[in-house]
């Protein structure tokens, strides 16, 4: 029996010993590897639902965001003089108490009011 020999006479090698097949090869292989460790990992760690009644938790999260929403179109709708003064402000947790205006804590010495200051230029109160 005869081996088949190329045109310089040398038998030709095996195809486990050409680097490409391999290479070939290695491509579908680690697909298969990595899709059966990720069927591993699926059914080692069985994943659950995060509550029983998720629709209802749902559709109250739903109403809150409306409800805030809601607030936060009535806070654009209000007079501008309210909405200024209260823009930057939050809602306070606790009522604040009443402390009395500045005005009101010094006791009155006399029933004269004292003059108001002048400015260069303008003409100073009447005497």
């Amino acid at each position: 029996m005869q081996v088949n020999q190329t045109s310089q006479g040398a038998a030709p090698e095996p195809w486990w010993k050409f680097g490409f097949v391999w290479m070939v090869i290695a491509g579908p292989a680690s697909v298969v590897l990595a899709s059966i460790a990720t069927v591993w990992i699926t059914l080692a760690n069985p994943e659950t639902l995060v509550a029983e009644d998720y629709y209802r938790r749902g559709m109250q999260i739903n109403k809150t965001l409306a409800e805030e929403a809601q607030r936060e179109r009535d806070r654009a709708l209000m007079p501008a003089v309210q909405g200024r003064n209260h823009a930057a402000s939050p809602a306070p947790a606790e009522p604040v108490p009443a402390v009395p205006h500045e005005t009101q804590l010094v006791p009155p010495t006399t029933g004269l009011v004292p003059p108001p200051a002048t400015s260069p230029g303008l003409p100073g109160p009447k005497k």
